[in-house]
């Protein structure tokens, strides 16, 4: 006979104090112990709402009507309350930095057995233990400001596991770290999930790389419902994500397009492992007739970067004879691991740094003489935390603070906010409070403040991080429009390797302070050698092509992100399609303050 569920929604309905309509609208989900279970879904469906009911902060920190029952580890978490769920549910942020309490890693760790008043020799073997189930054990005496992404997260791991608590809640783990220090965490949470008999719930976008380790169930969620509770294999085969606006794994997708009907005999969970041979022959055929223009930019250069170094101690560079040219009109990502060099090289461009060597030339002229806000005339940046950017309590003043620094007509400033605002999805939302929005609202906030300056060159930070792949795709189509009908230049530092493959021209790789690459996507993501040293993620379009018996993975992949590009608008009516779902351009309707983006 099977275990009582550590985790049961029967008939749960939750509406926030200041919300008309629910959030949650009678949700039945029962999670078993020692189970690992994906939640996927667009913005604004409920995720993080249910996340909040399952650890207490719902109603605890964020109060509203609530019918049905929940029950979490044999209480009520609503009787519970915030405290005593703690015990029983360790959750972990997708913002790691506000997370922490101590100045070290070894205190932070420490922090909830200091409260219980744990005796000092357990308090030092628990954490010297936590510390070596996350493999922090050389860290301890750092600050957590000095770890690079993936080892704040092993961080925030470890303060929770240390309270012994059974199960884990991961609110988009995935959003902040490159590919590789990705697959490392799924690697960690899989392995904590066998080994300490703990229930893992994960909540993420990024459902391939989440998939890189087997999930019992991926449970989807669409306007406060549950639409589909499945294994990977059978969810996979049909076109529930597709038409929930969640993006489908690479290859998937790519299969999809070659017209195969999928099995879950097959195993598609994972390409390694999935059987290809009943689609091989379709896959081949789509290859040979597949398009492939090639495309070539001869603009003049906008942006030339030569022999430039950088050190923020001396003797320790952190960039050594970086050597690029950007031409006008080119949209370049910028890739490596965490710590290669990537924000910085974004910052000696802006000026906020000097650099050590080499020189930076914008339209050929030498930009070294030009402050910083000479250099912001002509160059915009969108920094990878809004936080860092945003200093107006309102949406339209945020959105429109630079242009009323520069003296601009305030009915032009209106109209060229409430533009910016419509294009970037927040257009219903111009008179809210910033404090009132998620991560991901605050990201299009960041990105349109910048956006209405029109920049000649447009660098960003991460642009997609924490994006659902339809507000992902709204932003990613507005830059390439902007790119390709206004000739606007524009690099993006970037984990998403999809992003990378569909919507860049060129990638310029770093690893080690050095730059290692300058070459198609397609082809970086098909070389395995670069991919391992900047700690990209292989493509799984390489998999796919080399299973099939074609031995060009790059112009396989280069055919494939043509034919989506090309599939993703509709020629009759110009609407573009998003995730299955289509949108002719109106501004998406608002979630309600408290509920995720």
């Amino acid at each position: 006979m099977r275990e009582a569920p550590i985790i049961d929604f029967d008939h749960f309905t939750f509406k926030y104090r200041q919300q008309q309509e629910p959030s949650l609208a009678d949700i039945c989900l029962k999670v078993y112990p020692g189970e690992k279970i994906l939640i996927t879904g667009p913005s604004g469906c409920g995720k993080s709402t249910l996340a909040h009911c399952m650890n207490g902060l719902i109603p605890g920190a964020f109060p509203g009507e609530i019918s049905g029952k929940l029950i979490v580890d044999g209480v009520s978490p609503s009787e519970e309350g915030v405290f005593g769920m703690s015990k029983r549910v360790g959750t972990v942020l997708q913002d790691t930095d506000g997370q922490f309490i101590g100045l070290t890693v070894a205190e932070d760790l420490a922090f909830a057995l200091e409260n219980d008043a744990v005796p000092q020799e357990e308090m030092l073997r628990r954490v010297d233990d936590i510390a070596g189930v996350v493999s922090m054990r050389d860290f301890l005496h750092h600050a957590p400001t000095e770890l690079s992404g993936g080892q704040k997260q092993r961080v925030s791991m470890g303060g929770v596991l240390v309270d012994n608590v059974k199960i884990l809640l991961f609110d988009e783990p995935l959003a902040n770290l490159d590919p590789a220090t990705g697959k490392h965490t799924i690697e960690l949470i899989d392995e904590l999930c066998r080994t300490r008999n703990v229930t893992v719930v994960i909540i993420e976008h990024r459902l391939e790389d989440v998939l890189w380790r087997d999930v019992d169930r991926i449970v989807v969620m669409d306007d406060g419902r549950i639409t589909a509770d499945e294994s990977p294999d059978v969810l996979l085969c049909s076109d529930i994500l597709e038409r929930t606006g969640v993006r489908e794994p690479l290859y998937i997708t790519a299969l999809k397009e070659a017209g195969a009907v999928l099995k879950p005999e097959d195993h598609p969970q994972h390409m390694e492992t999935m059987n290809v041979e009943p689609y091989r022959e379709q896959v081949q055929s789509w290859y040979r007739s597949a398009a492939f223009p090639a495309k070539e930019n001869h603009n003049p250069e906008v942006l030339s970067v030569e022999d430039l170094s950088f050190c923020y101690n001396p003797g320790e560079p952190v960039l050594e004879g970086i050597r690029f040219r950007v031409r006008r009109g080119e949209m370049i990502s910028i890739v490596g691991k965490n710590g290669a060099g990537k924000s910085t090289l974004s910052s000696l461009i802006c000026g906020f740094y000097q650099p050590s060597g080499g020189r930076i030339l914008l339209d050929g002229q030498d930009i070294s003489p030009l402050s910083i806000k000479e250099r912001g005339e002509k160059i915009g940046l969108v920094m990878q935390s809004p936080n860092q950017m945003i200093s107006k309590p309102m949406i339209s003043e945020e959105v429109g603070l630079g242009l009323a620094v520069r003296g601009t007509d305030p009915e032009e400033i209106t109209r060229r906010v409430n533009e910016t605002l419509k294009i970037c999805g927040l257009y219903p939302m111009r008179n809210w409070p910033v404090s009132a929005l998620s991560f991901g609202q605050k990201k299009r906030v960041s990105i349109a403040s910048i956006l209405v300056m029109e920049p000649e060159l447009l660098i960003l930070d991460e642009p997609t991080a924490g994006q659902d792949f339809r507000h992902y795709t709204e932003i990613m189509e507005f830059l390439k429009k902007l790119n390709e009908e206004m000739g606007l230049t524009i690099l993006m530092i970037t984990h998403d390797m999809h992003l990378m493959l569909e919507y860049t021209d060129r990638a310029i790789v770093l690893a080690d302070g050095h730059l290692i690459a300058d070459d198609l996507p397609s082809k970086i993501l098909t070389n395995e050698e670069i991919s391992d040293k900047a700690y990209l993620k292989k493509t799984s379009l390489y998999d796919l092509s080399l299973r099939c018996g074609i031995d060009d993975p790059s112009g396989f992949a280069e055919r494939f992100i043509l034919q989506e590009r090309a599939h993703r608008h509709s020629p009759e009516t110009g609407t573009q399609h998003i995730g299955g779902k289509a949108s002719a351009g109106d501004p998406e309707s608002a979630a309600a303050p408290g509920k995720e983006a």
